[in-house]
């Protein structure tokens, strides 16, 4: 299995950037689609974006789309997510996740790694 480490996350306000970084460990990830989701208090986890490690294509939420872009780092094994234009509606506890699946699943249920979450908080 893959071990996930999850990190970026902090306090921005509404415009402002982050970017949440992943590493990972204990597996080869070319067969991996690396994914980050996020919880926001009293709702479900819900999909945010993706990357099939090997060939880079990715997947994104509608929410999400041309604000947040998802990459990976062959050389240190890790995945990335660049935040702009940050929103309030964005704050949540934010996980990566590993499945061995087809991108374009977007279910959590599809994913056998998490990352312990990091918090991310947009004030207006």
């Amino acid at each position: 299995q893959v071990q996930l480490v999850d990190s970026g996350g902090g306090l921005v306000q509404a415009g402002d950037s982050l970017r949440l970084s992943c590493a990972t460990s204990g597996r080869t990830l070319s067969s991996y689609v690396m994914s980050w989701f996020r919880q926001a208090p009293g709702k479900e986890r819900e999909f945010v974006a993706a990357i099939r490690w090997s060939g880079g294509m990715t997947d994104y939420a509608e929410s999400v789309k041309g604000r947040f872009t998802i990459s990976r780092d062959n050389a240190k094994n890790t995945m990335y997510l660049q935040m702009n234009s940050l929103k309030p509606e964005d704050t949540a506890v934010y996980y990566c996740a590993a499945g061995r699946h087809g991108l374009g699943l977007r279910s959590d249920v599809y994913y056998e790694s998490w990352g312990q979450g990091t918090q991310v908080t947009v004030s207006s």
